[in-house]
């Protein structure tokens, strides 16, 4: 039995042999570092999301701005916007793409993720990674060798004390033996989903993950990552990738190739969502940022055009 066939936000973006999509934050074209992420604006496109029927919306964890990097993602702290836009929709997931385990203290994320999840009435998906940038390690005062083990020892704790009570937990940052973490998740759970390898075995992935959160690759690469992966598991456990895409206005228009994505017309796109689904993938988190169009024409071209074919799940369908 899938552990998650209650849980809002899972059962909204995850189906076997389905697929859905979502948007990342900023919902929004831009050049260079930082977006304008007008707040009202980003609110407006977010309910405008949820009403043409996306599964999803994502948010993605930037602790500090790296010029060499390119990109801080939302600006905002992850689990404050999140509350706020949680509180400004009502049934579309919400998606981390992903939380740096390695530099957030586990407990404070297992309280963040369960406030979100029972503040949004149960729609959050937790993406979680190990972190890539090497600026933020030491000013974070952390060993960037030790990524994978603290990745590791955060998620058994996150896991730990969202099902007990009072547990009894000795790791590399948690020596717990009197308190209890509050508020527990509805369900003593929340879907996480790891990002990239994340230090980890595809063996330690399929065991101790509740989906795989992965980059765009060509297909041949990811149907085979995808099987070997699955392989591993006894049960449905979700396949999700990002993917940048600058939509253009003739349907037809071939792609070209554009950084982790294409630009193109709308009928590749549905090709090419098409053969993500064949391979095995469940769920595409499209990112607007090297757009030329406004984004909210873009969204709403999908909205019209795409999602038909690609919708959210609702009443189990």
């Amino acid at each position: 039995m899938d552990p998650f066939s209650q849980h809002l936000g899972y059962k909204r973006l995850f189906k076997e042999n389905h697929l859905t999509l979502g948007l990342f934050f900023p919902i929004e074209a831009y050049t260079g570092s930082i977006p304008l992420m007008n707040i009202e604006e980003q609110v407006k496109l977010a309910k405008r999301a949820e009403q043409l029927n996306f599964a999803s919306l994502v948010v993605r964890d930037v602790p500090l701005h790296d010029p060499n990097f390119g990109d801080v993602g939302q600006i905002y702290d992850p689990w404050v916007f999140l509350g706020y836009i949680a509180a400004n929709t009502e049934k579309i997931a919400l998606v981390t793409g992903s939380i740096i385990l390695t530099l957030r203290h586990p407990l404070h994320v297992a309280k963040a993720a369960a406030s979100v999840d029972k503040i949004s009435g149960g729609r959050l998906v937790l993406g979680v990674a190990t972190g890539d940038r090497p600026i933020e390690f030491p000013s974070f005062a952390v060993d960037f060798d030790q990524r994978g083990e603290l990745f590791r020892e955060a998620l058994s704790v996150i896991k730990t004390v969202w099902k007990e009570n009072f547990p009894v937990i000795d790791t590399l940052r948690v020596h717990m033996s009197d308190g209890d973490l509050i508020p527990k998740p509805d369900l003593y759970d929340i879907p996480v989903l790891v990002t990239g390898h994340s230090g980890q075995s595809i063996e330690w992935i399929a065991k101790n993950a509740d989906g795989w959160m992965y980059y765009p690759r060509n297909l041949t690469f990811q149907t085979e990552l995808i099987q070997h992966w699955r392989s591993h598991t006894d049960r449905f456990k979700p396949f999700s990738q990002s993917l940048y895409v600058d939509l253009t206005e003739d349907p037809d228009e071939d792609p070209t190739p554009i950084h982790l994505g294409f630009r193109t017309g709308r009928n590749f796109l549905i090709q090419f969502l098409e053969s993500l689904r064949n391979a095995g993938v469940n769920h595409v988190m499209i990112n607007l940022k090297y757009g030329q169009r406004p984004a909210s024409e873009v969204i709403e071209e999908l909205g019209e055009e795409v999602l038909p074919l690609f919708p959210a799940i609702t009443n189990g369908n």
